[in-house]
């Protein structure tokens, strides 16, 4: 007759077999359960908020463990990583406009912020609710840092123009570096966050230019329309080359500081309102 009965020898050998899978298996989970690594880490791993019980792994083999022993604890090694915003490609040319627009056109104005013409702008914004885009230089913005906590809260963006305006071709890259590093600096220090775009004075960049503009986060951007108010042309030639130049994804370029600017502040009290009625949504670039 044959037999249930397994041979000694045998049950042991499997005995042995199912005790050495359980224990692989619980090294596996083990760390998921407890929060304990599987080997000692170099840095004990983070308190724990209160209330956050988790499983038993078991009764206790001795002593009674303090109630924090059975928590879930976050370990650094399986942490999610800080989370960092993805730095922009080195751009070859800079945005001239936006694109996909619709009827919506940006408005920007450089070399600010002079407490003689940009509160001026920032009133006239407000009126109307309009954003604006304000890049501005690091000595200005040094010296008017209320100014330019008044553009954050407004809503407007503030962009990098470097320290002090120089002719960005003619400098070594570690001095480019140093323009537009410390303006980003001074913005980061002042409004708790850095500048995610910037443009060059004059307009003009070079290959170092954006590989560092993208090093420290930001894209450069351009201009479609130059209203050429730095020449101080009079009121009505800037409004009319605003008119003129309006359409779906222009960049406006003017200026707040740099001059005598109260043309630029005459006109865009005359200009804004007309775009409006045009039906132009006054706006600015999302990053």
């Amino acid at each position: 007759m044959k037999t249930d009965q397994m041979p000694t020898g045998r049950r042991m050998v499997l005995r042995i077999a199912a005790a050495l899978g359980a224990t692989t298996t619980f090294g596996l989970f083990a760390p998921e359960r407890t929060g304990n690594p599987p080997a000692a880490p170099s840095h004990p791993p983070a308190p724990v908020p209160s209330g956050a019980a988790g499983p038993h792994a078991g009764a206790p083999a001795g002593p009674p463990h303090a109630p924090s022993a059975y928590r879930l604890q976050p370990m650094t090694a399986y942490a999610p990583p800080r989370h960092r915003r993805a730095l922009p490609p080195v751009r070859q040319r800079p945005f001239l406009r936006m694109s996909g627009a619709g009827r919506s056109m940006v408005l920007s104005f450089d070399d600010g912020p002079d407490p003689r013409y940009t509160p001026a702008i920032l009133s006239t914004l407000r009126q109307y609710g309009v954003r604006a885009m304000f890049f501005v230089c690091g000595e200005m913005a040094a010296v008017n840092q209320d100014l330019l906590r008044e553009m954050a809260d407004d809503g407007h963006v503030v962009g990098n123009h470097s320290w002090s305006h120089p002719l960005i071709p003619r400098l070594r890259p570690s001095r480019i570096r140093d323009e537009l590093g410390s303006t980003s600096d001074l913005i980061e220090r002042t409004l708790g966050s850095p500048p995610l775009w910037y443009r060059a004075p004059y307009g003009a960049w070079n290959r170092h230019s954006f590989e560092i503009g993208a090093e420290l986060g930001m894209e450069p951007l351009a201009w479609t329309v130059d209203t050429l108010d730095w020449q101080e042309p009079g009121t009505g030639p800037i409004v009319r080359r605003v008119l003129d130049g309006a359409g779906p994804g222009v960049v406006v370029l003017s200026h707040d500081a740099g001059g005598d600017r109260s043309q630029s502040v005459a006109a865009l009290r005359t200009y804004l309102p007309e775009l409006l009625a045009a039906g132009y949504h006054l706006t600015v670039p999302r990053r």
